[in-house]
């Protein structure tokens, strides 16, 4: 997880965030995303680490909720924190504190679950 300024579009800076994964698992193939990170970023992963980038998009033609392969997963994700105050705006200066709350908030939940 990385918390970046928000002059900077999740695409442009997901390159790092990958790049980051490098090292920790070894293991990976292929990293599923939204329509948001299309284009030049899927075949820069092919070419620096040899992962596939499956991008999951929604169908133009539904009107209704459809749950997309795992991306549920992430928003399901999203949807824990809304229960912690100090992530639902952006109360902090820095952006490690920001990171440092959602770890916090993270380890509340895991917690939780045991």
């Amino acid at each position: 997880m990385v918390v970046h300024s928000a002059t900077t579009h999740d695409s442009r800076a997901a390159f790092s965030v990958i790049e980051s994964l490098k090292y920790r698992f070894s293991l990976l193939k292929t990293i599923i995303a939204n329509g948001g990170y299309r284009g030049e970023l899927a075949e820069k992963i092919k070419n620096a680490f040899g992962w596939k980038l499956q991008v999951v998009l929604r169908s133009d033609t539904t009107k209704k909720f459809e749950v997309l392969p795992k991306r549920w997963i992430v928003e399901r994700t999203l949807s824990w924190f809304e229960g912690f105050t100090r992530l639902s705006k952006d109360y902090e200066v820095l952006t490690e504190t920001s990171e440092h709350m959602i770890m916090l908030a993270m380890i509340k939940i895991m917690l939780n679950k045991i």
